[in-house]
């Protein structure tokens, strides 16, 4: 008969397995190589971007993918565009996470029907995401006015967009991307305007800039928003000889992240200009991989 271990045993002393998080990686990583950049910067051969899910896993061995809007705006509304994007995820063996989305208005705009335009206008992005089999779209909380008036007007305009959103079984999530949004505790108090679980936080590592460009407190801010979290973002610009990076506390902020229930992907969003885009997203996931992250 087996006896179970008594108490104070090695068997129950064991520590518990660290929580871990699956790689994503973030369309944005390899903007230039899809020929969103100044024309100085633009590679000779442009690679794509229907092809990126393939690129992630065959050139990257990660095979879940962030998309970005921008490079899809000209052919969203074609026929049979969805359904090839998604064939093409689907032959590579990767799974689509998110859509991020930018250019599509103001949240938070003064006049109501800028708000309402706002909403209907991501009503596109829902349906390919659905498409995709995404779980969110990712968009921005900006608008005019007071930052009281911003949070009133951001959250109505998110509000509508969360009844646009619901249907297609997507959540919407707020990056903190600029202006207000990139204040840790402004975006607290619009998810508790909002208070609906369907709506959340993509924290981005870096993205903690005022508008005169100073960084604020990556892993402080990153904790404020970080439960409400149904996205993550590895912001990364550069690495020292050790492979850390250079500007962010990696080991601090996977600790914020590994200490909230959230336990979705971490997605690699390399910007930096010292570096390729390759050996960046290489170096950032070689870092992730030795924090804690898994394939």
């Amino acid at each position: 008969m087996l006896l179970a271990p008594a108490r104070g045993t090695a068997a129950q002393s064991e520590p518990l397995a660290r929580p871990t998080n699956p790689l994503s990686l973030a369309q944005w990583s390899l903007h230039r190589s899809f020929g969103l950049c100044r024309p100085e910067e633009r590679p000779p051969t442009v690679l794509d971007a229907m092809d990126f899910a393939k690129i992630s896993k065959e050139q990257f061995g990660i095979s879940r993918v962030e998309y970005v809007n921008q490079f899809y705006a000209a052919k969203v509304s074609t026929p049979h565009f969805a359904s090839e994007l998604r064939k093409r995820a689907d032959d590579a063996g990767v799974v689509s996470v998110l859509i991020m989305c930018d250019g599509e208005g103001l949240s938070g705009g003064a006049a109501a029907a800028e708000r309402a335009a706002f909403a209907q206008n991501h009503k596109k992005w829902c349906e390919l995401a659905a498409a995709l089999g995404c779980t969110a779209i990712r968009v921005n909380a900006r608008g005019e006015g007071t930052a009281h008036e911003q949070l009133e007007r951001c959250a109505d305009g998110l509000t509508q967009l969360l009844a646009v959103a619901k249907p297609f079984g997507l959540a919407v999530i707020v990056e903190n991307h600029g202006g207000l949004s990139s204040d840790g505790a402004w975006v607290v108090k619009l998810m508790q305007a909002i208070h609906d679980d369907a709506c959340g936080t993509l924290p981005d590592f870096g993205n903690w800039r005022d508008e005169s460009g100073v960084l604020h407190d990556p892993v402080a801010n990153t904790a404020l928003v970080m439960p409400f979290a149904k996205g993550c973002s590895a912001k990364s610009y550069g690495f020292d000889a050790q492979g850390n990076e250079s500007t962010l506390d990696y080991p601090k902020l996977l600790d914020v992240v590994r200490a909230s229930k959230y336990r979705g992907p971490v997605g690699i969003e390399f910007e930096g200009r010292t570096m390729s885009e390759t050996a960046g997203i290489l170096a950032t996931k070689a870092l992730l991989l030795r924090l804690g992250c898994v394939i």
